[in-house]
């Protein structure tokens, strides 16, 4: 071969080498993104592979492994889906379908109760094959990692609290469900509570009121039984009684608030003495009869109707909120700032009427509140009632110490009755009362009892027949501290009158008996016989005829005889009108007798002389001066005396300070009186 031949075989095996290294370039330019890809790719394929690498008994085994685990988890899986499939229903309005939202809260209720129960199982299968693969080095060590998260996140919810555990695996839906079906229970409360119950005194004073019937229609309590159902066995019992007692206070209150109990607010600074707040205890009674017996007992029943299903110590105790909210302990509290005013007459009697309302209420007291929960309501009970026996005790052992204290007060000064003695026969009599006695009677029995002492059936009658001869003794004392003899008669005969004539046919007359009232009537005629002969019985002597005959001294001397009798009967008769005018005979009838016993003591007699002997000095030119009364003036003038003084204004009336005025107010006999007027 020739030199050109074999440079041409050269140049041709050089270019076909550098065609090679082309195309080799090119292959290998093409290569680089494929092998970075595949490089990529080789964790994940060796993961793959790894399997096949593992043992083959490890890999025999994992399959059922996995099954389990897949298993439980799967179904949980599936009831968790199902959750959030009712999230819609849950979210709508309770009132428009209450039973049907009732019944998916419950469906949910069991999800959550079949996911709590399940998750844990769940939750160890996982961890069991996650171990096994971890021990066996079946899976990547990545891919196991992601799974303990995963199993650690789960593990945590499964070790929290049952509330926030249900939660997690629902979203909060289950509470906004409850929230829903609290403000349902609150609605359904409100919507169909009764207007304020009115309070209507019942015709006859003896009749038993009737109870009003439910303010809640049955259908109402049963779907308020079915709401607090769900919401007690979720845990929300206290919500449930926090709002019950709250809307239903608010009713009450409201039916209290129409009786207009402002009264009920006044201290004991706020008012002097009992007669300041008298009327207010009448109204007090009814209120509370009507609270009791009405509003509290409907009140009672409802909270077992609605309630029952939480205990009766529970369904009580909220009453018991309701009662106090509604302002039971109002009534009791007045009643104490009664009890704690000054004490007087009128006090005593106040707290009987205050006693007979509570021993009216009592069997009714006793049973709706008698739980645990009504500890306050009980307490202030016991101290009332306890207050009040002693508070009657102690005002009516004293009356006849207040009655002998009197005596050191001066009598009236027009001869009248006493205020103290018509005072005291009154309320005596007050007591002695069909009204009173019965309590009175019975008050003295309790504090008896407490002193561990037998009553007496005639204690009570013993104590009045006391002060009675109390009184008398102050009729003697006073009658002697006049000192115009004819006055002490005057005052003596206006008593002894008031006695027989006021006390005559009553309980207190009865009780000092037949004799005792006729000996009063013996000594009212007695003192107004001692009366006339001290005062107009002394005029007719003034009138003597005596040296009046014309022919022993003649007209001159008759006519100066005349005159001077008529002088001193005229001086005498004025003395005695100038002081009778302004003394008192109370009774009309025995006025009347006394006026026409001093007119037939003097008109006749003077009649009879003016006719025989005025002549005489009718022609003098002072003739007016002794002829100074006509037998008519004379008898209008005596029948004109011993007249009632108009009464004097009364105080003005107190005001409290939430501007409403006060009953007039009753002047104190025992305390603040500066005489037995």
């Amino acid at each position: 071969m020739s030199d050109i031949d074999s440079l041409l075989t050269a140049r041709r095996s050089l270019r076909l080498c550098i065609d090679k290294s082309k195309a080799l370039s090119s292959a290998l330019g093409r290569a680089g993104p494929r092998l970075e890809e595949i490089n990529q790719r080789l964790p994940a394929l060796e993961a793959a592979v790894r399997p096949i690498r593992a043992q083959r008994d490890a890999l025999l085994a994992v399959g059922g492994h996995i099954d389990r685990a897949v298993g439980p988890a799967a179904a949980v899986l599936k009831v968790f889906d199902a959750v959030h499939g009712l999230e819609r229903s849950l979210l709508s309005d309770p009132r428009s379908d209450l039973a049907g939202y009732l019944s998916v809260v419950k469906r949910l209720e069991e999800a959550l109760k079949f996911l709590a129960e399940n998750c844990a199982l769940a939750i160890q299968w996982l961890g069991d094959i996650v171990e096994y693969l971890e021990d066996n080095s079946v899976a990547d060590e990545r891919y196991l990692s992601n799974l303990k998260k995963s199993l650690d996140c789960l593990r945590e919810l499964q070790d929290s609290e049952g509330d926030e555990r249900a939660r997690g695996l629902d979203g909060g839906l289950l509470d906004v469900a409850l929230d829903k079906l609290e403000g349902e229970f609150r609605r359904l409360l409100v919507d169909h509570g009764a207007p304020p119950l009115q309070m209507q005194q019942p015709a006859d004073e003896n009749e038993t009121p009737c109870i009003a019937p439910s303010p809640l229609p049955g259908v109402v309590v049963q779907k308020l039984q079915a709401v607090l159902d769900r919401l007690i066995a979720n845990g929300r019992l206290d919500r449930c009684i926090a709002i019950y007692t709250e809307v239903r206070s608010a009713n009450a209150r409201a039916s209290l608030r129409a009786l207009n109990l402002d009264y009920l607010e006044i201290s004991t600074e706020e008012f002097n003495g009992v007669q300041s707040i008298e009327g207010y205890i009448v109204q007090w009674g009814r209120h509370l009869e009507f609270a009791v017996k009405h509003l509290f007992e409907l009140e009672y029943r409802l909270c077992g109707e609605v309630l029952e299903r939480i205990g009766t110590d529970a369904w009580t105790e909220c009453f018991a909120h309701i009662a106090e909210q509604a302002g039971m302990l109002d009534f009791l509290r007045f009643g104490k700032t009664v009890t704690e005013s000054k004490k007087d007459p009128i006090k005593l009697v106040k707290m009987l009427d205050i006693f007979a309302s509570m021993n009216k209420l009592r069997l009714d007291f006793n049973r709706l509140f008698r739980s645990k929960a009504c500890n306050e309501i009980q307490s202030l009970t016991r101290d009332l009632v306890k207050r009040l026996v002693e508070g009657v005790c102690d005002i009516f052992w004293e009356l006849i110490v207040q009655v002998e204290l009197q005596r050191q007060m001066p009598p009236p000064a027009d001869g009248g009755v006493p205020k103290l003695v018509s005072f005291i026969t009154s309320y005596c009599n007050q007591l002695l009362g069909d009204n009173y006695r019965p309590l009175l009677n019975q008050v003295l029995d309790i504090q008896r009892s407490w002193q561990k002492e037998k009553f007496q059936e005639g204690l009570l009658n013993d104590a009045i027949l006391n002060v009675i001869r109390a009184l008398e003794g102050n009729l003697e004392i006073w009658s002697k501290t006049y000192e115009d003899t004819a006055l002490a008669h005057l005052f003596m005969m206006n008593c002894h009158w008031h006695f027989n004539k006021h006390l005559k046919g009553t309980k207190l007359g009865n009780l000092m008996g037949e004799s005792w009232l006729q000996d009063h009537e013996h000594f009212k005629e007695y003192f107004l016989t001692l009366y006339l002969k001290e005062t107009w019985g002394k005029l007719p002597a003034l009138l003597s005829r005596e040296g009046l005959i014309y022919f022993y001294g003649g007209r001159a001397t008759a006519r100066d005889l005349v005159k001077k009798r008529l002088k001193a009967f005229n001086e005498v008769f004025d003395e005695l009108y100038r002081k009778h005018m302004n003394w008192v005979v109370s009774e009309k009838d025995l006025r009347e007798r006394v006026c026409q016993s001093a007119v037939q003591a003097i008109v006749p007699v003077y009649r009879s002389y003016m006719q025989n002997y005025g002549p005489l000095v009718e022609q003098d030119a002072s003739s007016s001066k002794y002829s100074k009364y006509s037998p008519q003036s004379l008898e209008k003038m005596v029948g004109s005396l011993f007249q009632l003084k108009p009464a004097k204004q009364a105080t003005p009336k107190a005001r409290h300070s939430n501007g409403k005025v006060n009953p007039a107010l009753v002047t104190n006999q025992f305390c603040s009186a500066p005489t037995a007027v």
